[in-house]
C-alpha cells in the first residue's frame, strides 16, 4: 500500500492510498475510521480523488462518524 497524499482537515485525518489497482480514501477521527475504495480504472488520474473528496463528501463522512460513535456507545452500554 502506497500513500499518495493527505488532505488537511481540522476535524479528521484524510489519507489517500494506492493499492491493488484501487485508490483508498481513508478518514480517521479518534478511534473510528472510514475507508472508501475506488477502482483506479474509473478515474483518469490521482487528481480525480481530490474532486471526489469534496466538501459535501467530507460533511457526510463527519455525520457518519457521529452515527458510528452513537452506535458504538449504545453497543457498549448493552454489555
Amino acid at each position: 500500500m502506497r500513500i499518495i497524499g493527505e488532505i488537511p482537515h481540522p476535524s479528521c485525518k484524510i489519507t489517500l492510498f494506492s493499492w491493488n489497482n484501487r485508490y483508498l480514501i481513508k478518514l480517521e477521527q479518534g478511534l473510528l475510521e472510514q475507508t472508501y475504495k475506488v477502482d483506479q480504472f474509473e478515474l483518469t488520474s490521482e487528481h480525480d480523488l481530490l474532486r471526489i473528496v469534496s466538501d459535501d463528501f467530507i460533511a457526510h463522512a463527519l455525520r457518519l462518524f457521529v452515527e458510528m460513535e452513537e452506535a458504538l456507545q449504545k453497543a457498549q452500554q448493552a454489555l
